[in-house]
């Protein structure tokens, strides 16, 4: 007869092993991150100090951008959020909003409020896309074109502004989204001074919510008003100055937002745009844009930079983040399968030997090992089961060292922008984040494990998020809107 407690207690035990090993790689490997980020950070500060904004605005070699944001749905803020980036700081800038087919007032907002006629246009496509149904634009706003479109897709969208856009970069732009004034300079900074072909650059996303919103520019910073939303400022302020700050110095710099990133045009058409085969095409076309380059002996640069701030608007429900982190989970898993034979490839570098395996071993089965361990430490208290001696001190130090990741970036955005200069709302993010541990992180580790099933049981589901507009009243009319 089996014995399943002993069988149980196997499990367990070699299991522990495995959430030990998970454990000190990972965070072995995050502390590395962290002093890269710091590096990173005091070393592109200090470079700043030396060159006024004002300098690359005035250069004659600073390009001309195009602004590319698709929209889907979006009637309650995308007015104002074309309005922000039309009041941009960059010297010479294009902007297409493109409607991926809205069944909503999206495309009916946007034409009254900028008095936008539909022109007819040739179009001749580089990317093959859904069929376009009209282009509008504005004579006295020379540099807004708004382009009507089938529904497609996220990335069909953007492949339909790539086809539009003539100038040499281009800067993708969630329409949820809201740029500081000089955020387009800053993200443009690494490209226009780069001595090498800098391809992609990156800027940091941050939370919108509790935020005032005045003329499409944020005039003041606060925090949201639930713990839902401040777990969220937290955990970005983790993920962007921590993570991505740190792949940058070490030339493994994986992903770049897609909701706001500059791109080299003719590097996008020539690798093929963005792609629809997985619900990741920000990371997927990084990664393809990397295996381009190393196959065709092409030398070229990605970037990161955490100053050039995006404003986005963050969940505001437990649904709608389970959703969002179920996608991205799912992107990240599907991206890594489709390259999977890039990992630990010594041709494709820093890339293949580092970014790629630790994105798949610890973001992408992390996860899964993670919540496990929960698991199997409620079931071992439930069963009686005797833990090894070793779990629960392993359990306290990664529950702390999770704490002391997210209070280290409270305190580094502190000392470096200062984003948050209110003591109230700084003392309130120390404290949420240690309280992010307990509860929240689980929760998300939850919905995250959602999307590896997902993509197990082969869904390629898109769940979109939907925005309830953190500045723009559903109530009020376009023509009210435009004034």
């Amino acid at each position: 007869m089996i014995d399943w407690k002993l069988v149980l207690s196997h499990v367990v035990t070699y299991f522990d092993v495995v959430l030990v090993s998970y454990f000190v790689i990972g965070n072995g490997f995050n502390t590395l991150l962290i002093l890269m980020s710091l590096v990173s950070v005091w070393l592109h500060n200090s470079r700043l100090a030396y060159e006024s904004l004002g300098q690359l605005r005035e250069s004659p070699v600073t390009p001309p951008v195009t602004v590319i944001i698709p929209a889907f749905n979006e009637q309650e803020i995308i007015v104002e959020a074309v309005r922000s980036i039309l009041k941009i700081d960059y010297p010479s800038v294009e902007v297409i909003v493109v409607d991926d087919g809205s069944t909503d007032a999206t495309l009916e907002r946007l034409v009254s409020a900028f008095n936008l006629v539909e022109t007819g246009l040739i179009y001749r496509p580089r990317i093959p896309t859904r069929a376009i149904r009209g282009f509008y634009l504005n004579p006295l706003i020379p540099n807004l074109m708004l382009i009507s479109k089938e529904n497609g897709g996220k990335p069909d969208a953007l492949n339909v502004g790539l086809n539009t856009c003539r100038n040499p970069y281009f800067c993708t732009l969630d329409s949820d989204c809201f740029l500081e004034r000089n955020a387009l300079l800053r993200v443009m900074r690494p490209i226009i001074r780069s001595t090498g072909h800098t391809v992609a650059s990156g800027g940091i996303v941050r939370v919108l919510n509790g935020s005032t919103i005045k003329d499409g520019q944020v005039v003041k910073v606060g925090l949201p008003h639930t713990s839902l939303e401040r777990f969220q400022v937290v955990e970005y302020l983790r993920s962007f100055l921590f993570g991505r700050t740190g792949w940058h110095l070490l030339g493994g710099t994986l992903i770049v937002s897609g909701a706001f990133s500059a791109f080299h045009t003719e590097t996008v058409i020539e690798v093929g745009g963005f792609g629809d085969d997985t619900v990741a095409e920000d990371m997927e076309l990084i990664v393809r844009i990397h295996r381009w380059a190393f196959e065709n002996n092409r030398r070229i640069r990605m970037s990161f930079t955490s100053d050039p701030v995006c404003w986005a608007e963050s969940p505001t429900s437990f649904r709608a983040l389970a959703s969002q982190r179920r996608r991205w989970q799912l992107g990240l898993c599907q991206t890594l399968w489709k390259y999977f034979d890039m990992i630990f490839a010594r041709k494709y570098g820093v890339v293949g030997l580092l970014s790629l395996p630790f994105h798949a071993f610890i973001e992408g089965l992390g996860a899964a090992v993670e919540l496990f361990g929960y698991f199997f430490l409620c079931l071992a208290l439930v069963s009686g089961m005797v833990l090894p001696s070793f779990f629960i001190p392993v359990l306290v130090l990664a529950l702390s060292y999770g704490a002391f990741l997210s209070v280290g970036s409270v305190l580094l955005e502190e000392l470096t922008y200062q984003r948050y200069p209110s003591f109230r709302d700084l003392t309130t993010l120390l404290i949420y984040a240690v309280l992010e541990n307990f509860g929240y992180r689980q929760l998300v580790l939850l919905y995250r494990f959602g999307g590896i099933t997902q993509f197990l049981l082969g869904i390629r589901k898109w769940e979109k998020v939907h925005h309830v507009g953190a500045t723009a009243k559903p109530t009020l009319a376009a023509e009210q809107l435009a004034k």
